[in-house]
């Protein structure tokens, strides 16, 4: 899953993203660090972007058997 999500942030921001992943209880958090001038783009308007990317992540994490949540940090 983090190299689905790493994917998906770097095609949308055109740069690599730090994605780092931390797992507990099948509870699963990915910390994104991207770039300040790109925090915009990724959360979007109305957070619009970053749930959508969430929804995709949830559909793998069902399959996976455990949840997901993503919190992206300035870098």
């Amino acid at each position: 899953m983090e190299d689905l999500l790493s994917h998906i942030i770097s095609g949308i921001t055109g740069k690599p993203a730090d994605v780092r992943q931390e797992s507990q209880d099948g509870f699963t958090v990915f910390q994104v660090s991207i770039p300040k001038d790109q925090v915009g783009i990724i959360i979007g308007r109305g957070g619009k972007t970053i749930n959508a990317i969430k929804n995709v992540l949830k559909i793998r994490a069902i399959k996976e058997g455990t949840r997901v949540d993503i919190q992206v940090n300035e870098a």
